[in-house]
């Protein structure tokens, strides 16, 4: 089920859901990537970028879960 039918258009969490596919899908391309080089600073850059891709979706994920919250609170 798509993100646009679960939540309506003015939910933030239509657009967070989104970008979070989107975070997974580069970061586990950059690891699965890191495999195939020998450069050691080409793996670290790798490695770095989906580690930062993953804290960005974790924070994504935080927030989605304060938005249901402050919305089980109204």
């Amino acid at each position: 089920m798509s993100h646009r039918v679960l939540y309506g258009e003015d939910d933030p969490r239509r657009y967070t859901a989104k970008l979070k596919a989107m975070l997974s899908g580069v970061a586990d391309y950059a690891w699965h990537d890191v495999g195939k080089i020998d450069d050691p600073r080409a793996r670290a850059l790798l490695k770095t970028t989906a580690e930062i891709l993953l804290g960005l979706r974790k924070a994504y994920d935080e927030f989605e879960q304060g938005e249901m919250i402050c919305r089980k609170a109204s």
